[in-house]
């Protein structure tokens, strides 16, 4: 099982992007879904999660600002990041329950926010 996020890149404060975490492999079953961050010298947090439901979790600091969606056909889930500001540049990491017991973690995806 793997996940690979796309979707990062460089953007003005204010601006907007779109992450994108799909998961691949012998998959049967996924379970929550996440995204986390990464800041330097900062340890990892989380950002959004979301269940197989729809029930979404999000931390006070992209409230608001942030939406997780998933597509659970696709095995898929989407970060919206929106009103962006310097300090939400970090390095995004996409999570997922997957298959019972097993979690997992893509690679991570480089967001920043600078004029």
């Amino acid at each position: 099982v793997h996940l690979v996020e796309s979707g990062g890149g460089l953007v003005q404060p204010g601006g907007s992007l779109r992450l994108s975490c799909a998961a691949s492999g012998s998959i049967f079953r996924v379970d929550d879904m996440g995204w986390y961050r990464q800041a330097p010298g900062m340890e990892r947090g989380l950002v959004a999660t979301i269940t197989s439901g729809g029930r979404t979790n999000y931390a006070d600091s992209v409230k608001g600002r942030f939406t997780i969606s998933r597509d659970n056909i696709k095995n898929t889930v989407y970060l919206q990041l929106n009103s962006l500001k310097p300090e939400d540049t970090a390095v995004y990491y996409c999570n997922a329950n997957i298959n019972f017991r097993g979690n997992y973690w893509g690679q991570g995806t480089q967001v920043t926010v600078s004029s």
